[in-house]
C-alpha cells in the first residue's frame, strides 16, 4: 500500500510524527483525519515550548508574577492529543490489532513492560 502524503502546512514536529506513524500503520480515512489533528497539535506544542523556553511566568495586570498563560494552553493541548491518540487505538508492538484503552490501562501495560525488561 502507498504511504499517505503528509497534509499541507505541517511543521517539523507534525511532519515527523505523520511520517513515523504512516510508515508503521495502515490507517483508514477517519484515522488519517485524527492523525492530522494530532500532527497539528504536535506543531502547536512545539511552538509553545519555544515560547516558554525563556520564562514560565509573566507579569499580571497589577504587576504580580503569575504563571504564563501558555502553560494552561499546553496542558489543554496535551490532554487533547492524548485523547486523539487513544481514539486511534494503535496497536502495541506485540499486537496485531489495536484497541482503545483507558489511561490507567495504558499505565499498567507500560509498567508491566518496564518490569519485564528490568527498567522499573
Amino acid at each position: 500500500m502507498r504511504t499517505p502524503k503528509a497534509p499541507e502546512n505541517l511543521g517539523k514536529s507534525g511532519r515527523a510524527f505523520w511520517g513515523s506513524t504512516v510508515r508503521a500503520y495502515e490507517l483508514n480515512p477517519a484515522e488519517l483525519a485524527a492523525l492530522e489533528e494530532c500532527c497539528r497539535i504536535k506543531d502547536l506544542l512545539a511552538r509553545i515550548d519555544v515560547d516558554l523556553a525563556g520564562d514560565l511566568t509573566c507579569e499580571g495586570s497589577v504587576g504580580q508574577v503569575r504563571a504564563h498563560p501558555l502553560l494552561r494552553s499546553r496542558t489543554d493541548l496535551t490532554a487533547l492529543l492524548d485523547s486523539l491518540l487513544r481514539s486511534l487505538a494503535l496497536p502495541f508492538p506485540d499486537e496485531d490489532e489495536g484497541r482503545r484503552r483507558s489511561p490507567s490501562a495504558v499505565a499498567a501495560a507500560q509498567a508491566r513492560w518496564r518490569s519485564e525488561r528490568g527498567h522499573g
